[in-house]
């Protein structure tokens, strides 16, 4: 099965990271504690420079947001919580993220983690776009390639995701609550 990957991540030296922990971490002989904290913000600060620094990952709201201004409230026929349901199921809201799927022998880009072998120029190229266009946060490509795949016979089935977990759901409209479109 495949795994997401990130497109870049921070790199922090080793030497910078050794330097930091050497002169956080020294012993301190007039308080033991304070070298337990200062072990607890080291680790914290080592996590938050290990995070990807491009990663995107939107807001349940701001996607259901970026998904009406792009017109996929009932397009085709299907609400917008039907697509909102399905950005989360394919990325987990993260239009950048990238599915390589090497069972099934595909790569899935974006929000909708939408496959190279059809739609984008890995591919048939039926959406006729870079699949590094789906990768953009503005959702603007990944939205007008989505037009084009649920225009087809097999409508939203053309993602199992959705046949799975959003088609027959009677919690739909929980993907817009609080959401001020």
């Amino acid at each position: 099965m495949g795994m997401y990957r990130e497109r870049k991540r921070a790199r922090v030296p080793a030497v910078s990271v050794g330097i930091i922990c050497d002169s956080i971490l020294s012993p301190s002989s007039q308080h033991p504690e304070l070298g337990k904290m200062k072990a607890s913000v080291v680790l914290s600060l080592i996590g938050y420079l290990v995070v990807p620094s491009d990663t995107a990952v939107l807001g349940r709201c701001v996607v259901a947001k970026k998904l009406h201004e792009g017109g996929l409230s009932d397009f085709e026929g299907y609400s917008l919580e039907n697509w909102v349901c399905l950005a989360y199921f394919e990325s987990k809201f993260n239009p950048m993220a990238v599915y390589e799927n090497s069972r099934s022998d595909f790569i899935g880009y974006g929000l909708f983690q939408i496959r190279n072998h059809d739609w984008c120029d890995h591919g048939r190229n039926r959406c006729h776009m870079s699949c590094s266009a789906l990768l953009n946060p503005d959702l603007k490509k990944t939205i007008e390639c989505a037009k084009t795949i649920v225009k087809g016979k097999r409508g939203m089935g053309a993602w199992p995701s959705w046949t799975l977990n959003c088609q027959h759901s009677d919690t739909l409209a929980r993907w817009l609550d609080g959401c001020k479109l």
